[in-house]
């Protein structure tokens, strides 16, 4: 950075920005939807009054200028007067070639300003940033990159004083470095993000130790903090200040003295209480003197020290020399390391320095990979955020990270290798050399997914050069179309491609990021599975060098791993959920698959707690989903299919079981209650209130009063079961006539009849006109009350008076009768906030709530459950992509020793981050030839002629290997315990095969036992 004065450092240069919009303290949800489920609305709102500059925008200052774009601030202001060199373009997507030679703010400031609208970006017009200090007085936080070191001193602890937050970072070749100075009592809202912790007390002893109900793990950790409601018998806990908690085991915990309180008798709720945390700051240059390290990877414990120094030995060489060491050049290497040893004895630190460690700082300082700068830009981005909203773990204060296990071991690395060849790799040929990258521009990679990891990788994917060369190319697949909400973190796309594909979006956007991509992109709109097996033929799989996925579902994850364990392809997976993210390597004959483990399975509630027995309001929205899909969904299919199918209705009465139930409905859809005007669709929307949430709370009272006590004496409405009350119909409520409206438009949505226009006024007189009938309770009506009981209604005998059944089906009207009529079932859809589609299920769950006494949930929270959204931020997905290139430069240089392989773990909130070594894929032996054969469980297999099931079972066990069951694709073809008799032993494979299913390429599976390892 140059260093001299300009007349005006306050000068503001303000780019082109949407005023309308600019600066608003309203959040656009549909842009902000994923991110609102990891920050919240209260972090977003402090975020959105913020002033964020960020100076140095090279490819680590543009990366963080990216994501605070992305995330949205009050203003965003860009700072780096210096010209753009060549190399820059390592980096730095939002340079072009044209651009060498301006300034990079000029050029770059533009560019962020397209990622949102709500987010005005400026200039800093200062060259002076060691002057006139109080130019820095308007800023929350100040992002420093790319700054000499002297330089950070002064600004930081000019900042700490004043109460400016600073974040400093650099990257030099496989080498980063964060630092975060947020000043001295700093309140940190939420440390870990983690939604609060609730459940059902059991028990409360006059010790204070609380007992969960029914073995319940209560989730809490000691330090937290919880608060009480519904006790019964120590009312005194009720809305009580928060009780620090003391663990004492799964299901119990200690809350301290409640003497005084009075005697436990029953009832009661705990919800954990989040406490604000106060961390104090040290200033930059005591930091530097006296530095608290975070560990990026526990493999490297002793690394964080030396590294503190190196760098600081790197910056002093490019205050001496005016440059940095130049690539693999060993003079200027030893003296950055005696450089080093100099800055540990003058503070007189013991450390014994790894020579060989501080030499590749000194030969990467030049380096610049997009990788990294996406880590870094990542990391750094979001301790922003931490510091303009309080939420989440800071950094405090130094992070350093290296992957040195990244550098090629097949291509040579010299001075002469690594040296600037005035292209736009030069920032990673001086890391890795100019062979290595030459491998990189020649490789044929599968990019699965073009969403908001798919976008990330493709920029890095450009940025480095792959697939740009002759033998090069890039293939990249996505089904799915852009939506409002994928721009807050899908960063390729702007409002214009809103409706497009995602892989034409993307594949344009990165060939405008680096041209030398034009004509090595394919772009397929596919999904991957086995019903596209024509288009990913095998021709295909066997021309890739390797496969990325960047999917967000695992069956589609599980079909790819599985095609790259049969064509022995490399695969790098990742995933993201809010501040977490996870990388995966999977390599032929070297790790486990992906699908050789599994994740836990979903959440899922008992069908008697979700009909009868709420007490949480997660139980209320998954009811409420189930009334959208039996109210909106099946019906209108089940009509359809009488109305389109023949002899549909012979088939219905012989399937058993609910065929009464379904006739009903279709004598109801078709007849007694089809829905022809506005008012019929009102009054329908009101009986279905009527039914759901006073006449069957009526019944449910009426089996089981109040005052029952179950079989062993105790009140039968306690514990997790919640005595509900009937709710009476007001229109003049918000919640009730919110459920009427949604349920009103989506029943008219069925039958096709406009509403639009239709307000509050024309409602009000449809309810009017309509007389609603008194209930009384049904004492035939069964109800199962525990999920360990038998369902009465499920064990029930299918309905045999045939006679009623054929009553019922002479009502319906013939098909014939309504030739060209049908219903339109309602597709679910959580992001159109104009399809009443949450808002039925939110005033469905909140009434149902309230019949429960359980407490509600807003709109926003309910679309979160019910959509089943997977929170997401842009900080989170570079950080994890930048892993995911490290890992692939391992695979593009074919490293053979599972040792140099990481999977990685984060959470940003915390901030953690964990590396392991990729689990080894299961070994066994078998009788060959010439002895005892290694086989590889996951990834060998045995290619064999044709011949009979008899002769294959005969084949292996030669080889000590005993089949208990042989299959081709879904269908079972041999088991051990059908064997003796089975005439299929004698056919040949191909015969077998054909003869049970239809596949485009057989292939044979088999699972057994080596006999030696019995």
């Amino acid at each position: 950075m140059t260093d001299t004065k300009l007349p005006e450092v306050d000068l503001v240069t303000r780019m082109q920005v949407d005023e309308s919009v600019a600066g608003s303290t309203e959040i656009d949800e549909s842009l902000y939807s994923r991110q609102l489920y990891v920050l919240g609305h209260e972090a977003m709102k402090r975020m959105s009054a913020s002033h964020v500059l960020i100076v140095g925008l090279k490819g680590l200052g543009v990366e963080i200028a990216k994501n605070i774009a992305l995330a949205g601030v009050k203003s965003l202001t860009l700072h780096d007067p210096a010209p753009v060199a060549i190399a820059d373009l390592s980096s730095q997507f939002f340079l072009r070639v044209g651009d060498v030679g301006k300034p990079r703010d000029q050029v770059t400031a533009p560019r962020v300003a397209e990622l949102n609208a709500y987010t005005p970006v400026r200039i800093h017009n200062s060259a002076g940033l060691g002057e006139n200090l109080s130019q820095f007085d308007k800023y929350t936080v100040v992002v420093l990159t790319n700054v000499p070191l002297d330089l950070q001193v002064i600004i930081g602890d000019y900042c700490h004083q004043k109460g400016i937050y600073v974040v400093a970072s650099d990257t030099f070749g496989l080498f980063g470095s964060i630092f975060c100075d947020f000043g001295e009592q700093f309140t940190v809202i939420d440390t870990t993000g983690e939604n609060p912790v609730s459940g059902i007390v059991a028990d409360i002893d006059e010790e204070g130790l609380v007992s969960a109900l029914d073995e319940t793990r209560h989730g809490l950790e000691d330090g937290d903090y919880v608060t009480f409601t519904e006790v019964e018998g120590m009312e005194g806990l009720n809305g009580c200040e928060p009780r620090k908690v003391t663990v004492k085991g799964p299901y119990t915990f200690s809350i301290g003295d409640v003497s005084g309180l009075g005697q436990y008798k029953s009832g009661g709720l705990y919800q954990q209480v989040k406490m604000p945390k106060f961390l104090d700051f040290k200033t930059t240059s005591d930091a530097l003197r006296d530095p608290e390290f975070v560990i990026s990877d526990y493999a490297k414990f002793d690394r964080p020290q030396q590294l503190h120094i190196g760098f600081q030995a790197l910056h002093a060489f490019s205050k001496t020399h005016g440059r940095y060491p130049r690539p693999m050049n060993y003079d200027d290497a030893l003296v950055v390391i005696r450089s080093a040893e100099a800055f540990a004895g003058s503070c007189g630190i013991e450390l014994e320095f790894d020579e060989n460690l501080l030499k590749e700082l000194s030969y990467q300082a030049t380096g610049d990979l997009s990788p990294m700068a996406a880590l870094f830009g990542g990391l750094a981005a979001q301790e922003v955020l931490k510091a303009v909203s309080g939420k989440f773990h800071p950094v405090k204060q130094y992070m350093y990270f290296d992957s040195l296990e990244s550098l090629p071991l097949g291509s040579a690395r010299s001075e002469e290798l690594c040296k600037p060849l005035g292209t736009r790799y030069d920032g990673q040929i001086a890391v890795f050399g100019k062979e290595f990258q030459d491998k990189i521009a020649n490789i044929k990679e599968f990019l699965v997914g073009a969403g908001a990891i798919g976008c990330e990788m493709l920029k890095n994917w450009a940025m480095i050069g792959l697939g740009s060369g002759p033998e090069g190319k890039i293939t990249v697949t996505d089904n799915d179309s852009i939506e409002k909400s994928n721009l807050n973190r899908q960063f390729l796309f702007r409002p214009k491609d809103v409706g497009g594909m995602k892989s034409d979006c993307a594949a344009k956007a990165v060939e405008e990021m680096n041209p030398d991509l034009v004509g090595h992109i394919v772009c397929l709109k596919d999904r991957v599975g086995p019903e596209t097996e024509h288009i990913f033929n095998e021709d295909f799989w066997n021309s890739l060098d390797g496969v990325t996925n960047a999917l967000d579902n695992i069956e589609a994850r599980t079909y790819v791993d599985r095609r790259c364990v049969f064509f022995h392809k490399p695969l790098l997976e990742s995933g993201t959920l809010g501040t977490k993210g996870n990388t995966q390597v999977v390599l032929p004959l070297l790790t486990e698959s992906y699908s050789s483990s599994q994740d836990p399975p979903e959440q899922s509630f008992p069908m008697c707690t979700l009909r009868s027995f709420p007490n949480k309001i997660e139980h209320t929205i998954a009811w409420a989903r189930e009334l959208f899909e039996s109210s909106f969904v099946k019906p209108a299919e089940t009509v359809n299919l009488y109305l389109q199918q023949p002899n549909y209705l012979e088939t219905t009465l012989k399937q058993g079981g609910n065929e009464k139930a379904t006739l009903e409905m279709l004598v109801d859809y078709l007849k007694n209650e089809r829905a022809l005007t506005f008012e019929d669709c009102v009054q329908w929307a009101r009986m279905l209130f009527e039914k759901q949430f006073n006449n069957a709370i009526q019944q449910l009272l009426y089996n089981f009063p109040k005052d029952s006590t179950s079989s062993s004496g105790t009140p039968f409405w306690s514990g997790p079961k919640r005595a509900p009350d009937a709710i009476k119909f007001d229109p003049e409520n918000p919640t009730h006539y919110a459920f009427v409206e949604a349920a009103t438009n989506l029943h008219a949505f069925n039958y096709n009849i406009n509403v639009k226009g239709k307000g509050k006024t024309d409602y009000i007189q449809a309810l009017d006109s309509m007389i609603v009938p008194d209930f009384s309770p049904d004492s035939n009506v069964k109800i199962q009350a525990d999920e360990k009981d038998p369902d009465p209604n499920a064990a029930a005998p299918a309905f045999d008076d045939a006679a009623e059944l054929n009553n019922i089906a002479k009502e319906l009207p013939d098909p014939k009768s309504l030739a060209g009529f049908k219903l339109t079932p309602v597709e679910f859809e959580k992001d159109d906030d104009t399809n009443y589609h949450i808002d039925f299920i939110t005033a469905a769950s909140n009434l149902r709530a309230e019949n429960y006494k359980i407490e509600q949930a807003d709109r926003h929270k309910t679309k979160f459950i019910a959509g089943k959204i997977i929170p997401a931020i842009a900080t989170t997905t570079a950080l994890v992509t930048g892993l995911v290139i490290l890992e692939l430069y391992k695979v593009i240089d074919g490293k053979d020793n599972i040792e140099h392989y990481k999977n990685g773990f984060i959470n940003l909130a915390l901030p953690f981050f964990g590396f392991s070594e990729p689990i080894a894929s299961p070994k066994v032996e078998y009788n060959g030839p010439n002895g005892k054969v290694s086989l590889d469980k996951i990834w060998d297999r045995f290619e064999i002629d044709d011949m009979t099931l008899r002769e294959l079972i005969d084949y292996f066990e030669k080889k000590g290997l005993s089949i208990s069951m042989l299959s081709s694709g879904v269908s079972l073809l041999s088991h051990r315990t059908r064997r003796r008799s089975s005439s299929r032993l004698l056919q040949k494979t191909w015969m077998v095969r054909t003869s049970r299913c239809r596949i485009s390429r057989s292939s044979l599976a088999g699972k057994g036992d080596a006999s030696h390892g019995r």
